[in-house]
C-alpha cells in the first residue's frame, strides 16, 4: 500500500458505498451506514489528544516549552505540533455534521478515510440532487469534509461536483460572499461550530446552479482545434527553460488532446468546449503521474486539496472566456449577415444572445471558487 492510505490488519483506512470511486482504493460499504458507522468502517473513530510539550534536563527536571504535540489516541502517533491557543476538531464532530442531512433523506455517505497518516481526514456525502447536460451527461453533488489534523490548516467544506460517465472532480470553496469562507472554513483558534457550518447547504445548492449554468453553457459552444490547442497550452504550461526550447506541448497538453475524442462520455458532447474541458479533467483524475494504488493517491489529494484542483479551477474559466469570444463573434457574424440580407431585401435571421456580455460566465466561475 502507498504511504499517503495507512494499511491496518482491517485494510487501507477508507470506505466507500456504490460503484468503485474513480481511485480504486479503500473498502466497499453498504449505502445506508449512519456517519458514525461510516467512521468506524473508514477506521477513523479515534481521537486527537492535545499534549503539553516540554524539554527534560539532566536533572530530570521538565520545562514546558510553549507547544503540544496532536496524538492520536489509538497507537499515540505524533500527528504534528501546535500552539497552545489550537483547538482539535475530533473526527466525530465532523462525521456528525451530517448526521441529519442523513436522517433526513438529503444526503448519503459516500466515501470516509484519512490521509498522510492520520493527517487528514475526510468524509464525502452525496447530495440527493442533480442535473444532466443536454438530458444524458449526468452530473452528481457532493460535500466533502475536511479534517485536518495539522498546524495551519483550518476545516473545510467543499462542494464537489462528479460527472458520473468518468467520475471527473471539481471542488469549489463554499463562500456566502464570494470572497471570504468564514462559514465553512474554521480555524483551530476556536472550537468547531456545527451549527454555523450546517448555514452552507443553501450555498452549496447556489453553486449547483452555477455549475450547471457553466456546463450548459460549455456544452452548447463549438470549440475550434486551434483553440483548444492554445486553451491546452495555458491550462497545462511548459514549465523548465528546457522543456520551453525543445517541446512545443507539455504531457499534460499533448495527453489532453489525446483524450478529446477518447475519454468516457467523448460521444455525448463532440467538440464542445464541455467536451475539451472534461478531457483535461479526465487526464488530471485518471492520466498523469504514476500507475497503481501511489498514483491514484497522489491524483485523489491533488484533485481536492492540491495542483489539480487549482488547475481545473483556471480551466473551466478559461473555457468560459474562450466559448463566450466563439459566441461573440457568432453574434457578429450573423449580424453582419442580416445587414447584407436587409439590404438585398432577403429575409433576416433572429440574434439571440445566451448569456451576457463580457466574461460574465467566467466571473461566475470565480465567483463559484471564492
Amino acid at each position: 500500500m502507498a504511504h499517503m492510505l495507512e494499511e491496518t490488519a482491517k485494510g487501507a483506512t477508507m470506505a466507500w458505498n456504490g460503484q468503485v470511486p474513480w481511485h480504486g482504493l479503500g473498502k466497499q460499504v453498504s449505502n445506508d451506514l449512519t456517519p458514525i458507522q461510516m467512521m468506524q468502517e473508514a477506521q477513523c473513530d479515534w481521537e486527537v489528544i492535545k499534549v503539553p510539550g516540554f524539554v527534560e534536563l539532566p536533572d530530570g527536571k521538565r520545562i514546558l516549552v510553549g507547544w503540544n504535540a496532536l496524538i492520536r489516541s489509538t497507537d499515540h502517533k505524533i500527528l504534528s505540533t501546535v500552539a497552545d491557543g489550537w483547538e482539535p476538531t475530533q473526527n466525530i464532530e465532523a462525521f456528525q455534521f451530517f448526521a441529519e442531512y442523513c436522517l433526513a433523506g438529503d444526503m448519503e455517505m459516500h466515501t470516509a478515510g484519512s490521509l498522510d497518516g492520520g493527517k487528514r481526514v475526510w468524509v464525502l456525502a452525496k447530495i440527493k440532487d442533480g442535473f444532466a447536460i443536454k438530458g444524458k451527461d449526468l452530473i452528481e453533488p457532493y460535500l466533502l469534509f475536511t479534517n485536518p489534523h495539522m498546524y495551519g490548516h483550518s476545516n473545510d467544506v467543499r462542494f464537489t461536483p462528479i460527472r458520473v460517465v468518468c467520475h471527473n472532480t471539481l471542488t469549489f470553496a463554499l463562500s456566502a460572499d464570494g470572497k471570504t469562507d468564514t462559514v465553512v472554513r474554521q480555524s483551530h483558534r476556536s472550537k468547531f461550530n456545527s451549527e454555523r457550518a450546517k448555514e452552507i447547504l443553501g450555498i452549496a445548492r447556489d453553486k449547483l446552479y452555477a455549475y450547471k449554468e457553466m456546463a450548459e453553457f460549455l456544452a452548447s459552444r463549438k470549440a475550434k482545434n486551434e483553440d483548444v490547442v492554445t486553451w491546452a497550452r495555458q491550462v497545462f504550461p511548459l514549465t523548465t527553460s528546457k522543456d520551453k526550447q525543445t517541446l512545443n506541448l507539455s504531457k499534460g497538453a499533448t495527453m489532453t488532446l489525446a483524450q478529446l475524442d477518447k475519454q468516457p462520455g467523448a460521444e455525448l458532447t463532440p467538440g464542445t468546449w464541455w467536451s475539451a474541458f472534461n478531457a483535461a479533467t479526465y487526464v488530471m483524475d485518471h492520466g498523469l503521474g504514476t500507475v497503481g494504488d501511489a498514483g491514484n493517491e497522489r491524483r485523489m489529494e491533488s484533485a481536492w486539496y492540491g495542483k489539480s484542483r487549482t488547475r481545473k479551477m483556471d480551466g473551466i474559466k478559461l473555457a468560459l472566456e474562450f466559448a463566450e469570444k466563439s459566441e461573440a463573434a457568432d453574434i457578429i457574424a450573423k449580424a453582419v449577415s442580416n445587414a447584407k440580407k436587409r439590404k438585398a431585401g432577403e429575409t433576416t435571421e433572429p440574434v439571440t444572445v445566451a448569456v451576457a456580455g463580457g466574461s460574465g460566465k467566467a466571473k461566475k466561475a470565480e465567483k463559484a471558487d471564492a
